[in-house]
């Protein structure tokens, strides 16, 4: 890739006392991860060198004020908070999710404005960051708040093939059933099938979803939800040329490997989805951010304040986020450059074309 068109990855530090700096400063340890990006790191050259000491890593970054200074072939860092930053590894403080915060907030200020081409979280921990300025239960619903432009959000988590969405996402289990109604699952599916198609190349992409209930329901014994809910939305939505199928039970569909024979899967709730995921690919997942007009990914994991500046964390999820945010910018490109100039239809729609024979042959009898 040329110098001038190489892609910005907008980097946000997350929370100063997990793993955040140690997954950015290993993934880019590999210097052939400049050959394909330019990373800017929104955060704290202090807390940097801190974590880089605690680590006892020889990275070197280069520090900025603003995205133009940023350096190809170089880990840039533009300082966000104050240089009395506290950093207290491991801790879960209102100080470390202020910093989080004013990384997210000028991260996504700059990718508004055309300065960066794509964003990617490293972790936070949701009660240190929430505050009055940040009331969200995570960086989804954020990040539909700031950028959406009326435009609604789906969390996809990703590795490999296997694509798994949730129709409700941070919410109480107490909560879902009454959220799950027609109008949601119509929604959350169309985002999906869009997102199958615009963000991942999928032309007709097969659309698993999930029931709500144990054994999808067992015809209404365990709950009515499939019956008079979940069934119907799918017919509806194949009606209208998704291709979506189920519902399926959640258990048996996950372990019997049949995911494998769909492009994306709905959840109904967060675990139901993403358990199964982090079971199979904890290492090398991916949460996306679909439907927004920016592109956001970030890795499966958390803070793990656990094994905060021990040198023990993964960075793998970390990378393969940043591998997924570009090559989603990428496919949006593509897409969007392919239907610049359509040309006019020129045939019936499969649909259509059998509605017309249909038609011919009522009026042949």
């Amino acid at each position: 890739m040329s110098e001038k068109n190489r892609i910005r990855v907008g980097i946000t530090q997350g929370d100063i006392n997990g793993v955040g700096y140690e997954v950015i400063f290993k993934a880019f340890s590999n210097t052939e991860m400049f050959d394909i990006c330019t990373p800017i790191v929104y955060g704290s050259p202090k807390v940097a060198a801190y974590h880089r000491k605690a680590l006892e890593m020889e990275i070197q970054y280069n520090t900025i004020e603003r995205v133009e200074e940023a350096q190809n072939g170089r880990l840039n860092i533009i300082n966000c908070n104050s240089d009395e930053v506290h950093i207290e590894l491991g801790a879960n403080t209102p100080e470390a999710g202020a910093a989080a915060f004013q990384a997210l907030e000028k991260a996504v200020a700059d990718c508004q404005a055309g300065k960066i081409d794509v964003i990617v979280t490293a972790p936070i921990n949701k009660s240190a960051i929430h505050s009055e300025e940040f009331n969200f239960p995570g960086h989804t619903e954020y990040l539909q708040e700031r950028c959406g432009e009326d435009a609604k959000s789906l969390m996809i988590l990703c590795s490999g093939g296997m694509r798994v969405a949730v129709a409700t996402s941070h919410m109480a289990l107490k909560d879902i059933p009454a959220a799950i109604t027609p109008e949601l699952l119509e929604e959350k599916i169309t985002l999906l099938n869009n997102s199958m198609k615009e963000d991942f190349n999928i032309d007709a992409p097969k659309i698993a979803v999930l029931s709500l209930n144990p054994h999808s329901g067992d015809n209404g014994l365990l709950g009515n939800e499939e019956i008079e809910i979940i069934s119907p939305t799918i017919r509806k939505m194949n009606d209208s040329g998704i291709f979506c199928y189920g519902p399926f039970a959640a258990d048996g569909f996950m372990g019997s490997g049949k995911y494998s024979s769909f492009d994306a899967i709905l959840a109904m709730y967060h675990d139901q989805g993403l358990a199964p995921l982090k079971a199979l690919a904890m290492n090398d997942g991916v949460n996306f951010t679909a439907g927004l007009p920016i592109i956001r990914t970030s890795p499966a994991h958390g803070v793990a304040y656990d094994i905060a500046g021990k040198g023990e964390a993964d960075e793998n999820s970390f990378r393969q986020a940043i591998y997924a945010a570009i090559d989603i910018l990428r496919n949006r490109r593509f897409y969007s450059e392919a239907r610049r100039n359509p040309l006019r239809k020129m045939y019936f729609e499969k649909r259509d074309d059998s509605n017309r024979l249909n038609l011919q042959q009522a009026d042949n009898e």
